[in-house]
């Protein structure tokens, strides 16, 4: 590259040459030399937030005196520009940076300070007007909040309530669809579909649930700490402010930390908000991974259900049709798992006054919150919402169940119960055959007791108890 290509920059380490199209400066032009590029750079919803940070931090600061509104005014609009993502290409710096994160926030610093003073035709500092009142120890840790926070509002939480309407629409839907219920993958004792669908939405629920008792510790901002958590160089009421103007911008109850020694030196909350993603991973993966055996087959599995056919599932087998979605789903979950790993190890890292591993708690937690929003919306509008029932095969696997014996142990007892199982299952005849030959019932009486439907509601009543009870 020519001369031309670069323009020289200067900062407290000497002059340093940039490209000269770049919006950034020294500092970011160092990280870039300094870490060789993983590939994996900060996420958007991060960048997103510094944009918003630096937004309200200068809207904090003229309103307390300690900018003057031209100033930040300009630096407003060159943050809201960041935040709404028009200079991505901007922010190169690689996750695997210094462990604060301070690469991060003065490549915010200077490509807003660049923005700003082409628009107010005079200087905008990096570090003494965009950054007034801040640390990158400070910045990093709100901005991990705030990303987390907003995508957990916007995306994750609205794309589990999605997931739960799907589910209840088809759990009213097959309330009444009998078929054979499993423990240990071996058959057992009829439940509806309804009732099985109505289990996974309480899973989702209780993860909706546990999501929204993390919030109000996510909404608590340690902008406002500075360095070390003193506040040394931001006015004391300066995080109070900010917070009211991040609140009214976002609507979001964001508040200042209630400790900001806390607040720099260990993460906590996003160590705990991983531990509930991972939950829902695991919940998420139980339900995938239903919907796969469930839809096994067509012909050699279980072939209960029909899972929409979105692809051909083989590049060499014609015809071969396979779960996709749930498969993408266990798989997301997986990694939201792993994510989690990485995030315990991080949030350790809390070397007295602070952590040194924050850009890899951004990078996974926010990835893990939008893996699990795209994973819900996915099982529920392409898998959930579109299976078909096949009943025929359903019907038949519930008649030949040997395990539907078991309703009559109150009135046979369980040893002729397993006697009549044994022989049913050997013979492959249905359950009530084999009990109106070996036991003195009425037909009229058999059908009664051994009805599916009704055994998914509850006990059995009636009869006189002949022999001992059941185990689990």
């Amino acid at each position: 590259m020519t001369t031309a290509s670069y323009r020289v920059e200067h900062d407290s380490m000497g002059a340093l040459d940039v490209p000269a199209t770049a919006l950034w400066g020294a500092q970011t032009q160092r990280a870039v030399q300094n870490f060789p590029p993983s590939g994996l750079t900060m996420p958007r919803a991060f960048l997103r937030a510094l944009g918003l940070i630096k937004h309200a931090a200068a809207g904090a600061n003229a309103e307390l005196g300690d900018l003057e509104a031209a100033l930040a005014f300009a630096i407003r609009q060159a943050a809201l520009e960041v935040a709404d993502g028009r200079h991505d290409e901007h922010f190169p710096v690689d996750v695997f940076q210094t462990g604060s994160g301070t690469s991060s926030n003065m490549n915010a610093n200077e490509v807003i300070a660049t923005l700003a003073s082409r628009a107010l035709g005079r200087a905008v500092h990096a570090n003494d007007h965009v950054n007034m009142g801040q640390s990158s120890n400070d910045v990093v840790p709100t901005a991990i909040h705030v990303a987390a926070a907003l995508m957990l509002d916007e995306l994750l939480l609205p794309a589990l309530a999605r997931l739960s309407e799907v589910l209840d629409q088809r759990a009213a839907e097959l309330r009444a669809a009998v078929k054979t219920g499993r423990t240990h993958l071996m058959d057992a004792m009829p439940i509806t579909l309804g009732q099985e669908l109505g289990g996974w939405r309480a899973q989702v629920d209780s993860n909706r649930a546990r999501l929204n008792s993390v919030l109000p510790r996510l909404l608590q901002l340690a902008q406002g700490g500075t360095a070390v958590g003193t506040g040394i160089n931001a006015r004391p009421e300066f995080g109070a402010v900010f917070a009211r103007h991040l609140a009214e911008h976002t609507g979001l109850g964001f508040v200042p930390s209630g400790n900001y020694f806390e607040a720099l030196s260990s993460q906590d909350t996003a160590v705990e908000l991983s531990g509930q993603l991972k939950v829902l991973s695991v919940s998420l993966m139980k339900i995938a991974n239903d919907l796969r055996w469930m839809n096994s087959g067509p012909l050699a599995g279980l072939g209960e259900i029909a899972l929409p056919a979105l692809q051909p599932g083989s590049s060499i087998m014609p015809g071969k049709v396979n779960p996709v979605i749930p498969e993408a789903v266990a798989m997301m979950a997986a990694q939201v798992i792993g994510n989690d790993a990485t995030i315990t190890i991080a949030g350790q890292s809390g070397n007295f006054q602070l952590n040194v591993m924050l850009p890899v708690i951004a990078f996974n937690l926010l990835q893990s919150l939008e893996l699990l929003a795209i994973g819900s919306r996915n099982l529920a509008d392409h898998a959930l919402l579109g299976f078909s029932l096949n009943r025929a095969r359903i019907g038949d696997a519930l008649a030949r169940n040997p395990i539907l014996v078991t309703a009559l142990n109150p009135v046979i007892g369980y040893e002729m119960g397993a006697a009549i199982a044994k022989k049913a299952y050997a013979e492959g005849r249905p359950v009530i055959d084999v009990a109106a030959e070996m036991t003195r019932l009425s037909r009229a009486d058999l059908e009664r007791l051994l009805d599916p439907l009704t055994l998914t509601d509850g006990g059995i009543t009636g009869g006189a108890i002949a022999g001992a009870g059941a185990s689990g």
